[in-house]
């Protein structure tokens, strides 16, 4: 492993800050001591630094040797939000925050990028600029679609944007990146079947919307198994049903709620065009109706096949090609997926280990992403912050050699 010595040498004092932002966990857009410790830190080294964009966020900005003259950008991301949960670790660095936790690992993951922001601000060796994005709300609150729309790639041009994802259960010293889908789109459906009430002992004079929401909830999966191509991935999941309040009362309504994932915008058109057919049908084979909500929440995560590759390269260039794997695609969603959306790149995973690193007073729970036991492993900070600064330096001399 070829970790940069200067990284190694500064991991104990990042790994402190780390600590720190993991005891004062902040939910999305509430990041204002998050923000206010990225920025001092960059600052204090000598990093100008943008806030505010997107509520909350903090954008680095760090100029090569021309001071940025060529025109050449490259933007780096890890984002800073908690979740809305427990901890149930109780080691010194454990959330002081009742009901906040840093269960994804935004606490690492802004640490790694404060490490090799460190690095860059001694060596500024390449032309061209680093932008250093300091995300909030990617828990749900879309801060990279609300970066973005505070003029993110307008104020700071940028021809790639990179992203990371500690990824627990394999080996520390191990990556994963694949060109192609990586994670899911995100959506969310409510309806509402509206039939009419009557007593349970009497059905023939109501219209019951229980058993139309069971044949619902069977016709949505013939949508997955005969209606999209079987090579593509999607899932429908009903996840909530809620109807009636007696035991001896047909309800006059029922809600389904859940959530669709699909790795293409094509097979998310048509689900959603499906399930509202297939809901409205059924309904009016039953005589009722039915209020038919879709939301569609994070778009899917879609690594640009040359940006892919070329992270690729470069972990194979510190890890070794044995350690740089497959990235098998998730159903779970990330809002990194807008950024790819307007500028090519690549989502990276960097393995977090099994648990193991985890000090006396952790929960007794898995080392998984949104567990309470959870805790990022600080062996991956010299690591990931290597890695940053390999990709950003190769990829700004790789875009000068090209350059006519």
């Amino acid at each position: 492993m070829k970790l940069i010595d200067a990284i190694l040498h500064d991991a104990a004092s990042i790994s402190a800050i780390r600590k720190d932002i993991h005891a004062h966990p902040e939910l999305s857009f509430e990041e204002v001591r998050t923000a206010d410790v990225v920025a001092q830190q960059l600052i204090e080294w000598g990093i100008p630094v943008h806030r505010g964009m997107g509520t909350t966020g903090v954008v680095g900005i760090v100029h090569g040797r021309d001071g940025g003259a060529c025109g050449r950008g490259i933007g780096l991301r890890a984002d800073m939000d908690a979740l809305p949960m427990q901890e149930f670790n109780t080691f010194a660095h454990a959330s002081r925050h009742h009901g906040k936790m840093h269960s994804c690992g935004h606490d690492g993951h802004t640490a790694m990028l404060l490490a090799a922001a460190k690095h860059f601000a001694k060596h500024r060796d390449f032309d061209g600029t680093v932008y250093l994005i300091f995300q909030p709300a990617e828990e749900g609150g879309g801060g990279a679609r609300e970066m973005i729309k505070d003029g993110l790639f307008e104020k700071f041009p940028m021809q790639a944007v990179f992203g990371m994802h500690n990824w627990p259960g394999g080996a520390v010293g191990t990556f994963a990146v694949s060109p192609g889908p990586v994670m899911a789109s995100s959506n969310e459906f409510k309806i509402t079947i509206r039939g009419k009430g009557s007593h349970a002992a009497l059905p023939h004079n109501g219209i019951d919307p229980v058993p139309i929401a069971c044949q619902m909830v069977q016709g949505f999966q013939t949508i997955i198994t005969r209606n999209k191509k079987p090579v593509d991935a999607g899932v429908i999941s009903v996840t909530m049903i809620h109807a009636g309040e007696a035991t001896n009362v047909v309800p006059d309504s029922c809600e389904l709620q859940g959530t669709v994932r699909t790795f293409s915008i094509e097979v998310l058109d048509l689900i959603e065009a499906r399930m509202k057919q297939v809901a409205e049908s059924i309904c009016a084979a039953f005589e009722a109706t039915c209020d038919f909500e879709f939301e569609r929440n994070y778009p899917p995560t879609i690594n640009s096949a040359a940006e892919a590759n070329f992270a690729r390269q470069v972990m194979t260039g510190i890890v070794g090609e044995a350690n740089v794997l497959v990235q098998e695609p998730t159903m779970g969603a990330e809002d990194f997926s807008y950024m790819l959306q307007a500028k090519p790149g690549a989502y990276v995973f960097i393995s977090n280990g099994d648990g193991a690193h985890r000090e006396m007073g952790h929960g007794g729970g898995p080392c998984t992403l949104h567990n309470p036991s959870y805790d990022f492993n600080d062996d991956l900070i010299p690591l990931g912050g290597t890695y940053w600064v390999e990709l950003a330096t190769q990829w700004l001399s790789q875009a000068a050699q090209s350059k006519p």
